[in-house]
């Protein structure tokens, strides 16, 4: 039974755990793993485990009213999951703040390999108070685009926005983003990845 679980997409799985209750454990196999490292990002690994559960929790007593025309649940677990996190917003907020104080040192054995990493390391804490600037929307919205991977169809269904909102919302948050870092552009890999 594994085996022809695993064969099925998500809205396959979440319809026959309506039935089958139990069904439902191989979408938890599936996505958690991501979730969690989305939570832990959002909030810090000490609230990601209990955000993963509460996550799926909710998408278990929820799964009746899934759109089974959708072959991918990874949009409508980001949604739950961005809401989840807007109930823990203090600690991200308290997260971002302590980032944003943080100073990156630059290594000793530095190399042309490691030329990336330190930059991206530069800007973290200046990245970090650029976020705790961001509306909680606007913040949510970046964050699926960035760290989740999630497409700007995707994003549109996760926030139930149409996605020329989605377009636009981005565009505005990257000239902010931009201008706070000084002109660095920390989208120039995502722009490309999706160019």
């Amino acid at each position: 039974m594994v085996g022809v679980q695993e064969r099925l997409d998500d809205a396959a799985l979440i319809g026959r755990s309506l039935s089958d209750p139990e069904s439902f454990a191989a979408l938890f196999d599936r996505h958690a793993e991501e979730i969690h490292r989305y939570a832990a990002r959002r909030l810090g690994a000490e609230l990601a485990e209990d955000v993963t559960g509460e996550v799926f929790l909710v998408a278990f007593r929820a799964r009746a009213r899934y759109d089974l025309a959708r072959p991918d649940a990874r949009p409508w677990l980001y949604g739950i999951a961005t809401n989840v996190v807007a109930q823990h917003r203090r600690a991200e907020r308290r997260r971002n703040q302590a980032m944003a104080k943080v100073s990156a040192d630059r290594p000793d054995g530095f190399d042309e390999r490691s030329a990336d990493r330190v930059s991206a390391e530069l800007l973290q804490p200046r990245l970090a108070r650029a976020l705790t600037k961001l509306t909680a929307a606007e913040r949510d919205l970046l964050l699926l685009v960035a760290w989740a991977d999630l497409t700007y169809e995707d994003a549109a269904l996760a926030l139930g926005v149409p996605v020329g909102t989605v377009r636009s919302r981005l565009h505005r948050l990257r000239v902010k983003v931009r201008r706070a870092l000084g002109g660095a552009d920390p989208f120039a890999a995502e722009e490309a990845h999706r160019g």
